[in-house]
């Protein structure tokens, strides 16, 4: 117990400014972030994703968006990696080069930003986020993060802990990869309405909140600032709402995380 506190403790005071980095298909976009505030220090820097999006090129470019900003040296780096990250490590490659499976993200962006660095997946980071800062802020228990897009990402947090790697875009419901029946891009490759896709939005959230028993869900990915076509139309037990950092959770999330590890 006495260590926790200590540990937390001394983080959370050592560290006003925590440096965010959300490396994406497209591209690597970084900013400081305020770690009392959850915003952007300064305006965000992007660079476009080097292809092929090799751990090589991806950490100069990382490096690159950090030596943009007059940074102290013991300001850590937090970076969201779309894959299953464990330990630091990479267990799969979306959107990147498959060169990074098996590579240890926090290693390679470390030596070449010449900075300490925590790697988290994409949606955890941008998950923790609005529990940290946004639509989840000072809600105790277990809040379920979960973003819709191309898939269906989710970060799990339970009472301010990030349980990581949560795939539950990927849960089988009804003989079906959930993400694939469920996601924005189902709702735009089907051409479904509003209206035929909370049915299929209610079916998910309904295995979810069974299995999960959340305290609130949020909802995230560009689709959610079209909150009020479909959350309206969703019966649930739990409370839902939309996410409220939008596309600065991801940077706000990784700088968060990394101010407070170790």
């Amino acid at each position: 117990m006495s260590h926790d506190k200590k540990h937390h403790g001394k983080k959370s005071h050592a560290h006003t400014v925590a440096f965010g980095v959300d490396i994406g298909g497209s591209g690597i976009k970084g900013a400081p972030v305020d770690l009392a505030a959850g915003e952007f220090a300064a305006d965000r820097k992007r660079i476009p994703t080097p292809l092929p999006a090799t751990p090589d090129a991806v950490s100069k470019t990382v490096a690159d968006v950090v030596a943009s900003f007059d940074l102290a040296d013991d300001v850590p780096v937090g970076v969201t990696f779309p894959a299953v990250i464990l330990h630091g490590v990479a267990q799969s490659a979306a959107n990147v080069d498959k060169s990074w499976i098996g590579t240890n993200v926090e290693t390679v962006v470390g030596a070449a930003s010449g900075r300490r660095v925590v790697a988290v997946n994409d949606a955890d980071a941008a998950g923790f986020a609005e529990v940290r800062y946004g639509a989840a802020k000072d809600v105790d228990g277990v809040v379920l993060v979960v973003t819709l897009g191309t898939g269906i990402g989710s970060a799990l947090v339970v009472d301010g802990h990030l349980v990581p790697n949560t795939e539950l875009g990927h849960l089988e419901i009804d003989g079906h990869d959930a993400e694939s029946r469920a996601a924005d891009s189902a709702r735009d490759r089907e051409d479904l309405d509003w209206v035929a896709w909370a049915k299929r939005l209610q079916r998910y959230f309904t295995v979810v909140e069974n299995l999960f028993w959340p305290d609130l869900i949020v909802v995230g990915g560009g689709v959610s600032k079209h909150h009020q076509q479909f959350l309206p139309l969703l019966d649930l037990r739990t409370r839902i709402v939309p996410a409220e950092l939008r596309n600065a959770a991801g940077i706000v999330g990784a700088a968060a995380l990394a101010a407070g590890e170790h």
